[in-house]
């Protein structure tokens, strides 16, 4: 069966997410909440994984998540079967309790506001749920890292992380102080208009920049199979497709103004054609586009010629 790809490496932030099977809860009571933060816990101690943030709501949760080793798959099999399981002894249910696999979004945490934003965004979700009133203060919900990155370091799981939050705030010190300044930084977000950072957690794949972003795809395009779909695959073959256009106009001494000035039938796009027609999975229509070659008929024609005088030359 198909399977959206997972990218793993050490040191991976990802912002994880997963709704209860048909969008029913996944805590009925605080016991089951107090359970669920306490096999995060387990599960962190045994991957050593490092987390930012966290929010569990009624139905689905989210977890902002630093991998030291490249263990994401084993870690969220481990932590999502065992809650499941306590889940169901204690409440003398059977079955499934999450909804298909957990979405993950991987972020780029170089310091340049992305782990800030996506740390906000969950800190923020039970303000942006109406779990809260309006008049009360973000501290008000329990089931938040928010509450816990407030207290003195003491009084929080060794696993939550307060260093990377506050210092893409610009904060450097854990004190009484900066602690204050941290939840009026947050109470102040409540107001604010809604990030453009927030639209590619809710839908994309990856929270980044431009170069982040490429690194990522051209690691995907190595790994990816055709047990993978999704979004990211496409855009990882397209990432590799590209590679192979960059390449071949280098090789040319081509730039993107060379492409739109020559002709449609110039024989070295269809040579290049030949290529990404031999090489990858785009599509006649993808490569007319991007050589511009007119239409599909044109560049299928082109490679079939381009094809034949290759063999005639052997």
């Amino acid at each position: 069966m198909a399977r959206k790809l997972r990218v793993e490496y050490k040191g991976a932030i990802y912002h994880l997410m997963n709704r209860g099977d048909r969008r029913e809860p996944i805590i009925l009571d605080e016991e089951d909440a107090e359970l669920f933060i306490k096999t995060l816990g387990e599960a962190c101690a045994k991957t050593h994984w490092l987390v930012h943030a966290f929010c569990l709501m009624p139905n689905h949760f989210h977890l902002v998540v630093e991998t030291p080793d490249a263990n994401l798959v084993s870690g969220m099999k481990w932590f999502l079967g065992t809650y499941t399981s306590r889940f169901n002894r204690k409440n003398r249910l059977f079955g499934h309790l999450f909804s298909g696999r957990y979405k993950s979004l991987i972020v780029d945490g170089s310091g340049n506001q992305y782990l800030r934003t996506v740390c906000a965004y969950v800190h923020l979700n039970p303000a942006r749920a109406k779990l809260i009133a309006d008049k009360s203060r973000l501290k008000c919900y329990p089931w938040s890292s928010f509450p816990l990155l407030i207290q003195p370091p003491s009084k929080r799981p060794t696993w939550l992380r307060h260093e990377r939050v506050f210092g893409d705030l610009g904060i450097q010190r854990d004190t009484t102080r900066t602690r204050r300044q941290f939840e009026q930084r947050m109470e102040v977000a409540r107001g604010d208009a809604e990030p453009e950072g927030y639209r590619a957690i809710r839908r994309g794949w990856c929270l980044g920049n431009r170069d982040f972003r490429t690194e990522l795809l051209d690691e995907m395009a190595e790994k990816a199979t055709v047990h993978h779909y999704g979004k990211e695959k496409r855009l990882s073959l397209e990432a590799q497709a590209e590679k192979i256009v960059r390449t071949a106009l280098d090789r040319l001494g081509w730039s993107e103004e060379d492409l739109e000035r020559r002709r449609k039938g110039d024989p070295d796009k269809a040579t290049i054609a030949r290529q990404l027609k031999s090489e990858t999975t785009m599509t006649a229509a993808w490569i007319a586009r991007q050589l511009r070659m007119g239409s599909e008929s044109n560049v299928r024609r082109l490679v079939a010629m381009n094809e034949q005088n290759a063999k005639s030359r052997d």
